[in-house]
């Protein structure tokens, strides 16, 4: 169904996933060590990665990173026993989609994985284009422009600031960012949202160059959401 990379230095962790993974027909490679990872990283496109990051040789935050760069489009889920909210941002901003925190269970690792490979672009009006002020995204192509300069957006940043096109000027909540970008029966944390939210309004404000009047704006709507608004006039 979807090839795997699993980067596990606990023998009967990395044994119990590797197996259940495959007994669902997934492709499976099982590394213990961060610079494994990185090398088959290079040299094998993955649908999804399982990272821990308590691996013996490098910080899994950096092992995230180093992923990250080659394989832009993969869904990356980070594996950590850190309970310290810091260490989970530094995760996410490295460029993962999602965590989960040991111990867990296998059903909800196993829930989680379906969740992340089933989804494709969020749901919405079937339009390929949209525009707000300065900023084009297009859905078919999955890229996005502010003027003629291109925003280089990982996988869910994209999907993210997509749902908000589709209702620009209009508030989306926090539960339906979730389910329409993430999956419907998430059941995590929602901090990824605001990380993710983060992430895309560093990269428009980059790519606007300092043109503020030109440049779309997301506007953080307390107790509720986020709304996608046009540049002020």
């Amino acid at each position: 169904m979807a090839r795997l990379l699993i980067v596990e230095d606990d023998e009967t962790i990395g044994n119990m996933l590797a197996s259940r993974l495959r007994m669902h027909d997934h492709e499976v490679v099982w590394q213990r060590t961060g610079r494994g990872a990185v090398r088959e990283a290079t040299v094998t496109d993955f649908d999804l990665v399982l990272l821990d990051l308590g691996l013996p040789d490098l910080d899994g935050i950096e092992v995230c990173g180093q992923i990250r760069r080659v394989q832009p489009e993969c869904v990356l889920v980070m594996l950590t026993a850190r309970q310290e909210e810091m260490d989970v941002v530094m995760g996410l901003d490295a460029g993962a989609d999602d965590y989960l925190t040991k111990p867990f269970g296998l059903a909800e690792v196993l829930a989680r994985i379906r969740a992340h490979l089933r989804r494709g672009a969020p749901s919405g009006p079937a339009r390929q284009e949209h525009r707000i002020g300065d900023l084009v995204v297009d859905a078919g192509a999955r890229r996005c422009f502010i003027v003629d300069r291109e925003v280089a957006l990982r996988a869910k940043e994209f999907d993210l600031l997509r749902r908000l096109a589709v209702d620009a000027g209009r508030a989306v909540s926090r539960e339906d960012l979730m389910a329409d970008v993430w999956d419907e029966n998430w059941f995590g944390s929602t901090k990824t949202l605001d990380v993710h939210i983060a992430a895309v309004r560093a990269k428009l404000t980059e790519a606007a160059g300092g043109e503020s009047a030109t440049m779309p704006r997301i506007v953080t709507l307390r107790g509720h959401g986020y709304r996608l608004d046009g540049p002020r006039r």
